[in-house]
């Protein structure tokens, strides 16, 4: 599985890239906001920076809602950095003919805001890098969000799409198992969440142990 880290924080980016495990970084404009990104050229400059650090891709989100907004902006941005911006589209019916424009011209795109196979479906047939269901979300309405992910796994693998499954608006540590188990390509994680996944109350008590044994030896 590959982990991106679900932030505009560059600290926090800087911080997980340390870690050797970062494969990509995901934003969208509340994640911006949340760090006083503001107007067009202070978030350019942010992504070009987010560029800067990671090797993997970076998706960045457009704010227009209507296909020639979307097309011109996403242009603008996939220019900060061609080797790593991915255009970040939501699913609607100008965002799915926005990832079919992108996908023609073999630009990256993150089909956004997925809560149903169907939508998965129609970012896959239209070509989308990355599909991004929102497995959070789902829960916090009673829902199962890992059931989706499972869901949309089969149905790619059934069909062929090379269409990576994203598994976004991860809450907490066992999201992240959970993705894994339901076969998720990819997750999308705040720093917090992926830190989890290192500690264990066993590690910590058997290090300590060791640490002990090993001061007695010298």
């Amino acid at each position: 599985m590959k982990f991106f880290i679900d932030t505009a924080n560059l600290e926090q980016i800087c911080q997980a890239q340390a870690l050797g495990i970062l494969d990509g970084v995901t934003t969208n404009p509340s994640l911006m906001a949340k760090e006083g990104i503001k107007g067009k050229e202070n978030i350019f400059k942010h992504y070009k920076a987010i560029c800067d650090i990671v090797d993997g891709p970076v998706s960045a989100e457009v704010f227009a809602t209507e296909f020639k907004g979307m097309t011109e902006e996403g242009e603008e941005l996939y220019q900060i950095d061609p080797n790593k911006i991915t255009i970040k589209l939501p699913c609607t019916q100008e965002g799915i003919k926005a990832v079919k424009y992108f996908s023609d011209k073999g630009y990256r795109t993150n089909c956004t805001l997925i809560f149903t196979v169907g939508q998965a479906l129609l970012a896959a047939k239209a070509g989308a890098t990355f599909c991004s269901p929102f497995v959070g979300r789902l829960d916090d309405i009673g829902e199962d969000g890992v059931s989706l992910i499972e869901e949309i796994v089969s149905t790619y693998r059934y069909y062929g799409f090379k269409t990576e499954v994203l598994a976004a608006s991860i809450r907490h540590t066992n999201h992240i198992l959970k993705c894994i188990q339901a076969g998720a390509d990819v997750a999308t994680c705040p720093l917090k969440s992926i830190l989890g996944l290192i500690d264990h109350p066993l590690t910590t008590k058997g290090l300590e142990i060791f640490c002990k044994a090993a001061e007695s030896m010298k």
